[in-house]
This record gives structure tokens, sequence and C-alpha cells, in this order.
């Protein structure tokens, strides 16, 4: 359909539908570890010697060759924020008097954060 600027949009345009894509920005997190970023156990063992290497990453690359570390590297860093899109939630029920659609199913972002839904 053709819409215009200022024009109100309700949820009755999910009425018959079934199923939606809910796209929201995830929690941001700061900068995390590997631990927590991206599930590494840490370096192992708590004795002989291993006092701060609990949650480090460990190796990183090779010796003289390649000399460098390649892209994509698991490594500590930015986590959360990000755009994600959960696809085929569960259209529960539509109250158009109240202009609500409840879905079954996780959205990402904090409480009171905007979404896009797309049938």
């Amino acid at each position: 359909e053709e819409y215009n600027l200022g024009d109100v949009i309700t949820v009755d345009l999910f009425a018959d539908t079934e199923y939606v894509d809910i796209v929201g920005t995830s929690k941001g997190k700061g900068f995390q570890g590997v631990v927590k970023r991206h599930g590494f156990g840490g370096v192992g063992q708590s004795t002989h010697g291993q006092d701060d290497r609990a949650r480090k990453p460990g190796s990183i690359g090779a010796c003289s060759y390649p000399a460098k570390v390649f892209k994509g590297m698991r490594m500590g860093g930015q986590m959360g924020g990000d755009r994600v899109t959960t696809q085929n939630l569960k259209v529960l029920k539509v109250i158009s008097d109240k202009n609500l659609i409840i879905v079954k199913g996780s959205v990402a972002g904090c409480n009171g954060s905007t979404v896009l839904i797309k049938k």
C-alpha cells in the first residue's frame, strides 16, 4: 500500500498475519574479553605458575611466517549494540484498541526500545 507523510499506521495490518520478523538493536555490553565474547575456556590449569592467565586468549598467531595476525581472529572487543533480526515469531494476539501486538519469542533490545516489524 501507499503511505504518505503523517499517516497513522496501526497494528491492524497484522490482524491476519501468523508470523512476523522483528528487527531491533541488541543491548550494548561495552568492551569484553574473549571468555565472555567468544566463549573461550581460558588457558587451563590454575596451578604450576598460571598466575594471571585464567581469562586470556592464549596464542594468536604463527611464528616468523606468516608474521602477522590474520583478519577475523577472535579477540576481545566491542560486544553488543548490533542490528539483530529475529525471524518467524508467532503472533499470539493483536489488540487494536491499545495498538499492541503480542508475539511469542525473544526480541533484541532493552525495554522500551524501538523495533521494526515485518510481515
